[in-house]
């Protein structure tokens, strides 16, 4: 929120002055950025996932993973503009890569596309979680965004359950799959804090 006081200077100008405008701290900033790119890049690798599986058995429990996803996105979206925090400039790259590592998983079938769920899911958790450790220095000031974080590192570890439950281990190149993509998501948290 944005207020303002007006004030005639000796010329007779009017000078206008904010008073208080939402600036966050460099760690807010960075927290986010970082999340908000996440949240975009988890929107569409579930797109990417229902484009090959929307048909599918398991496209209801996509569909519904990926609605949670989309209220992530939205909420970040929403603090990106109430805080005035810069997006990343790899905005259109998370969107393009997120859409192929969906649509590529599921192109391994259903347990392939619970597989890379649980892989990026396992990575978010411990983000959040990270994420939650560092803004208990000051539990007040940051009790919008720890209630926010909270909620959805909880959504995020369900996505991760329903992924194990869904038969993702037995998915072809589990291990490796799911190696790489944690590795995939930790250099895209790392690139989200600058870029």
């Amino acid at each position: 929120m944005l207020s303002s006081t007006f004030r005639v200077n000796q010329q007779g100008f009017r000078l206008v002055r904010n008073l208080h405008q939402k600036r966050v701290s460099r760690q807010l900033d960075e927290i986010i950025r970082v999340d908000h790119a996440g949240e975009l890049g988890a929107d569409r690798i579930y797109a990417g996932q229902m484009a090959v599986l929307g048909n599918s058995s398991v496209a209801p429990k996509i569909q519904e993973m990926w609605d949670q996803e989309k209220a992530h996105k939205a909420k970040f979206e929403e603090l990106i503009r109430k805080y005035r925090v810069r997006p990343t400039a790899l905005l259109p790259f998370w969107n393009v890569a997120g859409f192929i590592l969906g649509a590529g998983s599921a192109l391994l079938g259903p347990k392939g596309a619970m597989a890379c769920t649980v892989a990026v899911e396992s990575v978010i958790v411990d983000h959040y979680n990270e994420q939650l450790r560092a803004l208990m220095s000051d539990p007040a000031a940051n009790r919008e965004l720890m209630d926010v974080i909270h909620k959805f590192r909880d959504e995020e570890q369900e996505h991760h359950d329903t992924g194990l439950e869904h038969g993702a281990e037995q998915a072809p190149f589990y291990k490796l799959m799911t190696d790489v993509i944690k590795v995939g998501c930790k250099v895209a948290i790392g690139v989200a804090k600058v870029v």
